[in-house]
């Protein structure tokens, strides 16, 4: 019985204006089972904070920030500094760097403790971020929806993200294109993504 899902992660899930690999299922169950129990117990997770028409919101959600340097990131107006990468995130960054041929340099993860919490309609364009690059995206635990809709046409693309699978944005995805997380009834469980990615200061 074949371990992983078929999936052809050359093929582009978006129409245009951006470029979007689903690579499936790249690990194998235990291994999948492992880094989740992994993730959920030893990352230092803290509620996720925003700042909206000038009032502090903090999520249910919570989140965490790794790096090879103290980076700080801003979104939502307010700031985060990276961690020190633990061991076992660098091992997850190895796999992905070898499976996709890209390098990152820090990752933000998301802790979803079920279906009612998700993220709203958004990009990842921060001017932190390198322009265009690369932003591969683990998931680990419950699986979910992942939408994309083009900020001009409308049009929508959407993919179920499965525990142990992989995808990746790059191109000019994150300047043409939203993706969000859609809350849902159907997940009773937590999920866990962590998107690596390039921070340039």
């Amino acid at each position: 019985m074949d371990l992983f899902s078929s999936h052809d992660e050359t093929t582009n899930l978006l129409p245009h204006n951006g470029i979007v690999n689903y690579y499936g299922v790249v690990f194998e169950k235990a291994q999948a089972d492992f880094f989740l129990e992994y993730l959920l117990d030893h990352i230092e997770w803290k509620n996720d904070e925003a700042i909206i028409f000038g009032k502090r919101i903090v999520t249910k959600r919570k989140v965490a920030w790794y790096g090879d340097q103290p980076f700080e990131y801003t979104y939502s107006n307010t700031t985060k500094r990276a961690l020190p990468w633990t061991k076992e995130l660098l091992e997850l960054k190895r796999i992905l760097e070898t499976k996709t041929g890209e390098t990152f340099n820090s990752c933000l993860l998301n802790l979803y403790h079920d279906g009612s919490e998700g993220m709203a309609w958004h990009s990842d364009a921060e001017r932190d971020l390198k322009k265009n690059g690369a932003i591969g995206s683990l998931s680990f635990g419950s699986e979910r929806k992942f939408a994309f809709k083009h900020k001009k046409s409308l049009e929508t693309v959407s993919i179920l993200l499965e525990h142990g699978s992989l995808l990746v944005m790059k191109g000019e995805t994150q300047t043409h294109w939203l993706h969000r997380l859609p809350p849902t009834t159907l997940s009773k469980k937590p999920r866990v993504n962590l998107t690596f990615r390039t921070i340039t200061q």
